[in-house]
């Protein structure tokens, strides 16, 4: 007994034993060949299917029947891993194009199972007949199945590019590969012009692959992601439900959806709404019900309170239910039996390179059948040349062997030639059928030049490649069902194609933004009654207004002290009555943040500019520019804080300026910003005036030389007073009277320092705006309680003013007939 034991490296044995069995995995069971996407599972099935017959022009036959045959011949593995795998490739909600026609209950989209395989019955689709197409010719090796007793296919030919076309996911050990499934059409498209271009770029390909298109439909949120994948074979998309908001009889919204991304559970998507709703996660739901049916389709409807906005439910939703979910891809597929991550180039390149293959393979395949074909034809040309002496051999020959042997030797013919001789039926030798022989020897000697010049000329051959794939196309091929929808910053590829324009962005109170062009207001004389700037809903008005280039980026401060950032053209430019979409829609904020302050940059400020923070509490706040130069979508801290202060206004320097506070009881303070230390970004700051009790900060500005200080009051009156007027301070004082109020003009609301040459933007309560020009604002001293600026109704009041500086005068027009971007309104000018 000791003789037979052996001593082993437990370490080396289990690092062994694991490698082997990982290799088996990754190669026999998980991951999927580049040449035709099937696991082997899947390839596995559809053989033996093909194998006994069930193919798409045969009756359906058992599920069971097909799953023991498979488990017996190929897969020992299970029937339910057989069933489930052969399941999934006959729904029509996994795969893009199915690979089994099913009949029976097959699962839903509820994530209901199929039925017993001894219920259901099955056969292979009419496009997976694509994928066994010239088998039988040589085009494909065949190996050993698991018991020596069987031979299956390793590869399939697969006459169209399934690994991108349905896609497929697996987990092997230690890696794992996710691809989703494409438009048939777009994918050939594609490899056909990588056929007539072997240097094209990935933009170039990308023209004819859009991107993933999911058989369930729906959105994918930006281009981004899809780039990424198709450049390194790593990337993740983001998917959403096709959602639109109706208005009801009774005046609620409803939101119907219609297409859920791939992938998610619907009945599950509907649990997790109920859910929330029934927490109060997501106010305003009154009415969720699922009304999918086969007729229809997909159709989901949530009702909504009248009070409710749905778009600001709808992005919840998004934000908080699988209605918008992502896709990781990973492009990981075995290439010459090794796993290996593949850019979209690369897997289209072995794909041709499989199909060069299998098509020179079928050639090789029938020019060997061919000239088979033709060296028997010469030898029944030759016995119809020397028809009676080749009767009187074979009638003076004891055997068949003596015949045989005889024609040989007398007349030069192989044992082949000789043998079908001898089997030659006597009504060959009419003179019809001599004709015939002499035609189909003519005509293969034709089809073996023209087999030979395509085995000779790569570019014939890449021709029947390019046919064969173009045939497929236009047989199968459909549009594209999954919408592609432009997102974030970033999946803008190229900016310059995007206009250059002055813009005025406009922000409600209730957090509705939209652009407008510039020139869509006009310059009125001072006590205008104005022109109605956007249509509110009841209780919202225009808050703020900023003019910028489309170029520029737009910085969104938030009242909890948080910095956004987009592009002046990622802003929806609407019409002049629209009320804007909802800023929830475009920035990832909290139902309780309001944008306190948007103020546009450009490119070249992050290089010495400086961004002055002020709170309603009294705190101001310096910091370089160049700290926020880097926004992600989620936001950054910008400025902290106190619980019970806000952020009120932020404003850009140049490091050299001086600074003014005003308050709602009309004290103002000046002083230089170098008292305040340039502090990191999400310092809390000092105190820059000491505010009286129920006083709070209404203004921040920069003071520069020569400069003026407009204030504009709740009532409609302003004036403008010399800065000379205003001492400067050290920060931290209580300031200076700015103004007599009273019941006539109200409190402050606006403080700004001016040159003169602005213009001066006032909004009321109601959405109306009246621009006016700056010089025609009557300079007063401190103490004064200016003028009337705009008339007003009882029921109005200044929300918010802006100035507006004169790279967009140019479009400000003399007089209402050069303006017809603008009705015609009833001016009321009080000089």
């Amino acid at each position: 007994m000791a003789d037979r034991l052996q001593e082993i490296n437990i370490s080396k044995t289990m690092r062994t034993s694991f490698l082997d069995y990982a290799m088996s995995v990754i190669v026999s069971r998980a991951l999927p060949d580049v040449r035709d996407g099937m696991k082997p599972v899947h390839r596995r099935i559809l053989y033996g299917m093909h194998d006994n017959g069930m193919t798409s022009d045969k009756p359906y036959k058992k599920s069971a029947r097909i799953v023991g045959d498979v488990m017996g011949k190929y897969h020992p593995h299970g029937d339910s891993s057989i069933y489930d795998a052969m399941v999934r490739m006959a729904q029509d909600f996994s795969y893009r194009y199915p690979l089994v026609d099913g009949q029976g209950n097959f699962g839903s989209m509820d994530g209901d199972g199929a039925a017993a395989m001894r219920y259901t019955e099955a056969k292979m689709s009419k496009i997976s007949m694509e994928l066994m197409r010239d088998i039988n010719k040589n085009t494909i090796d065949f190996a050993d199945n698991y018991d020596g007793n069987e031979r299956e296919p390793v590869v399939l030919p697969a006459r169209f590019p399934n690994l991108l076309v349905n896609g497929t996911s697996g987990i092997a050990v230690g890696m794992a590969t996710n691809i989703p499934p494409h438009n048939l059409t777009e994918v050939i498209n594609a490899v056909l012009a990588l056929s007539d271009d072997p240097e094209i770029t990935l933009p170039e390909l990308m023209e004819h692959v859009k991107g993933p298109d999911f058989p369930t439909s729906g959105l994918i949120v930006g281009k981004g992601g899809i780039r990424r994948a198709y450049e390194t074979g790593r990337g993740s998309v983001m998917m959403r439900a096709r959602c639109e908001i109706e208005m009801m009889k009774n005046g609620k919204e409803r939101i119907v959806v219609s297409e859920v991304p791939y992938l998610v559970n619907k009945a599950r998507l509907v649990e997790k709404i109920a859910e929330l709703a029934r927490d109060k996660k997501i106010e305003g739901i009154t009415d969720l019900r699922d009304e999918t049916s086969l007729k229809e389709g997909v159709k989901i409807i949530i009702e909504l309170r009248k009070d409710k906005n749905a778009n600001v439910v709808l992005n919840n939703l998004f934000k908080h239910t699988p209605l918008q979910t992502s896709f990781g891809i990973n492009m990981l597929a075995l290439v010459d039996g090794q796993p290996k991550i593949l850019s979209l180039k690369e897997s289209l390149y072995h794909y041709l390179e499989h199909q060069k293959v299998v098509v020179r393979r079928r050639t090789e395949f029938d020019l060997k059948r061919a000239e088979d074909r033709a060296h028997i034809l010469e030898g029944l040309k030759i016995a119809l040349d020397h028809i009676d002496a080749i009767i009187a051999l074979i009638r003076g020959s004891q055997n068949d062997e003596e015949a045989r042997t005889g024609l040989m030797e007398q007349f030069n013919l192989s044992e082949r030639q000789a043998q079908s001789i001898l089997d030659m039926r006597l009504r060959r030798l009419t003179g019809l059928e001599r004709s015939k022989i002499q035609a189909e020897y003519e005509e293969i000697l034709k089809t073996i030049e023209y087999l030979r010049e395509i085995l000779s000329d790569e570019m014939k051959l890449l021709g029947i490649i390019r046919e064969e794939l173009t045939e497929i196309r236009d047989k199968y091929g459909d549009d594209r069902r999954t919408e592609i929808t432009l997102g974030s910053l970033s999946d803008i590829e190229d900016e310059d194609l995007i206009p250059e324009e002055q813009i005025v962005v406009t922000l409600s109170h209730n957090s509705y933004i939209k652009r407008l062009p510039s020139s869509t207001y006009r310059a009125q004389h001072r006590g205008g009654r104005g022109v109605q700037g956007m249509n509110t809903m009841e209780d919202d008005f225009v808050s703020q207004l900023v003019t910028m280039s489309t170029h520029d980026y737009l910085m969104f401060f938030t009242n909890k002290g948080r910095i956004y950032r987009l592009k002046g053209y990622e802003i929806p430019e609407l019409s002049r009555q629209s009320k804007g979409i909802p800023i929830v829609n475009m920035l990832e904020i909290d139902k309780d943040e309001k944008i306190s302050t948007i103020i546009g940059v450009k490119d070249e400020d992050y290089e010495g500019k400086y961004l002055i923070f002020a709170t309603k509490r009294g705190i101001v706040k310096r910091s370089s520019l160049n700290n926020f130069e880097r926004i992600n979508k989620n936001g950054k801290i910008a400025i902290t804080f106190k619980e019970d202060d806000e952020l009120l206004a932020v404003r850009l320097t140049d490091g050299s300026k001086e600074i003014i506070l005003g308050t709602k009881d009309a004290s103002l303070i000046r002083f230089d910003e170098g008292q305040i230390r340039n502090m990191g970004r999400t310092a809390a700051g000092v105190k820059g005036i000491k505010l009286r009790e129920a006083d709070e900060v209404v203004g921040l500005d920069v003071l520069s030389e020569n400069q003026s200080i407009l204030i504009v009051t709740s009532n409609g009156y302003g004036k403008i007073t010399p800065e000379a007027d205003y001492r400067s301070t050290n920060r931290g004082g209580v300031g200076v009277k700015t103004a007599n109020l009273n019941a006539r003009n109200g409190q402050l609301v606006y403080i700004a320092s001016v040159d003169g040459d602005e213009d001066l933007m006032i909004v009321t309560n109601q959405g109306v705006i009246i621009r006016l020009l700056v010089e025609e604002i009557s300079v007063t001293g401190r103490s004064t309680q200016g003028v009337r600026l705009i008339k007003l109704s009882d029921d109005q009041h200044v929300a918010t003013v802006a100035k507006v500086k004169e790279e967009i005068e140019e479009e400000a027009l003399e007089s209402p007939d050069e303006t017809p971007a603008l009705p015609d309104e009833s001016l009321d000018n009080e000089e």
